[in-house]
C-alpha cells in the first residue's frame, strides 16, 4: 500500500470514528478530536469538567466504536491498590490442595475509565503510575504485562474539592492530553434534551479492531518531521522553563516549573496525528501549535503570583505561542 493510500485509509477510519461517536455524543467536537488524537498516538487523557457534561459517556462510547475490552473504575477514598491491580486468593485444586492464584483486577483491559480519579488516596493513585508508563503492573510479587494497546481515560471534577486528593505532578505528566470539557451550546443542549427525554435510542457501531488500531499507531510514528518543525517544538517547550536563557517573560513571571520532555514529545506525536487527519504525511508548524494547549496546560506549574492574579496555564501557553517565532532566529557569526 502506497503512502497516499495509507493516509487516505487513516482519514477514512478517523472520519468513521467521529461519525459513530456523534451518534451518541452531541457536540464536543474538539474534545472528541483530541481524544482520538491521543489514542492514535498511544497516550492517556485527563478529562476535566463539571458533572453531567458527558465525560463518562464519551469514554464508554469509545470502548464501543474501538471494539476493545473496557473496564470502569470508580475512584473513591476507600479504594485500595489491590482493588485496581488484583490480588492473590486461596483456591482449592481438584486434588484437594490449596494454592494461591492471582485474581486480575479491572486494570487488565485495553481501555480504562478512571472515573473521578482525584477522589482516591495518593497510595491508590500511585498504583496507576506503573500501568500508565510501563504498561505493566507489579502484583503478587510478579511483573505482569498489560494487553496492548492500553489507554487510561480519567475524569476529574474541578469544582467539588472536598475529600479529593490532587494528582501529583508526576502522574499529571503521564497524561498525553488534559482536556477541558465545557458546557454545551443552546442548540446542543436542545439536541441532548431531544435524545434523552423522548425515548430516542442511539448507539454506536464498531469501526475499528485492536489490530487495525495498532497498525495505524505505527503509521503515526512513521510520519516525518522536518528539522525546523522539530526545533519549533523544542523552543516551545524550552520557553516554558523559568529562569533560563530560553524562557519567555511570562514564564519567568508566572511559572515555578515548565514542561517536561514529555511535553515536547506530545507536541510532535499529536502533530503527526493531526497531519494525517488533514491528509498530509508531514508535520507543519500549524500542527504543533494547534495541539500546544492540551499538550502543555497540565505540565506547567504556576507560582504564587499567578494563582493570586488568577492567571491560567492556557493564558501562558497562548502568550508563548505568540512570542516564540516559528523559524529559529539566525545565529550571529
Amino acid at each position: 500500500m502506497s503512502t497516499e493510500q495509507q493516509v487516505q485509509r487513516f482519514r477514512e477510519i478517523h472520519g468513521a470514528l467521529r461519525a459513530e461517536i456523534a451518534k451518541v455524543i452531541v457536540g464536543q467536537e474538539a474534545i472528541v478530536e483530541n481524544t482520538l488524537t491521543a489514542i492514535f498516538a498511544g497516550g492517556h487523557v485527563l478529562l476535566e469538567g463539571v458533572p453531567g457534561l458527558g465525560k463518562t459517556l464519551l469514554v464508554r462510547t469509545l470502548g464501543e466504536v474501538l471494539d476493545l475490552s473496557f473496564n470502569r473504575i470508580q475512584f473513591t477514598p476507600d479504594l485500595m491498590p489491590a482493588d485496581i491491580l488484583g490480588t492473590n486468593i486461596v483456591m482449592e485444586t481438584p486434588g484437594g490442595r490449596r494454592e494461591f492464584q492471582f485474581q486480575r483486577g479491572p486494570i487488565f483491559a485495553h481501555l480504562i475509565l478512571a472515573d473521578e480519579i482525584n477522589r482516591a488516596t495518593p497510595k491508590t493513585q500511585s498504583a496507576m503510575l506503573e500501568a500508565m508508563q510501563e504498561k505493566s503492573v507489579t502484583a503478587g510479587g510478579e511483573i505482569r504485562r498489560l494487553s496492548e494497546p492500553f489507554f487510561v481515560l480519567a475524569t476529574q471534577n474541578p469544582i467539588d474539592q472536598e475529600g479529593t486528593y490532587p494528582l501529583p505532578e508526576a502522574q499529571l505528566d503521564r497524561f498525553f492530553f488534559k482536556l477541558l470539557v465545557d458546557y454545551p451550546t443552546g442548540a446542543e443542549l436542545t439536541e441532548v434534551l431531544t435524545r434523552t427525554t423522548e425515548g430516542i435510542v442511539t448507539s454506536a457501531g464498531k469501526v475499528m479492531n485492536r489490530e487495525t488500531l495498532m497498525e495505524l499507531q505505527k503509521l503515526v510514528r512513521q510520519v516525518p518531521v522536518a528539522s525546523h518543525v522539530k526545533d519549533y517544538a523544542v523552543r516551545l517547550a524550552q520557553a516554558t522553563h523559568p529562569k533560563t536563557p530560553t524562557a519567555t517573560a511570562i514564564a519567568n513571571q508566572y511559572l515555578r516549573f515548565g514542561s517536561s520532555p514529555r511535553g515536547a514529545q506530545t507536541l510532535l506525536l499529536a502533530g503527526k496525528v493531526r497531519a494525517l487527519t488533514h491528509g498530509r504525511f508531514h508535520v507543519s508548524f500549524d500542527d504543533v501549535a494547534a495541539v500546544a494547549h492540551p499538550a502543555l496546560r497540565h505540565r506547567l506549574i504556576l507560582n504564587f503570583e499567578a494563582e493570586a492574579e488568577g492567571v491560567t496555564t492556557d493564558q501562558i501557553v497562548t502568550q508563548i505561542l505568540q512570542e516564540v517565532p516559528r523559524e529559529a532566529p539566525a545565529t550571529k557569526t
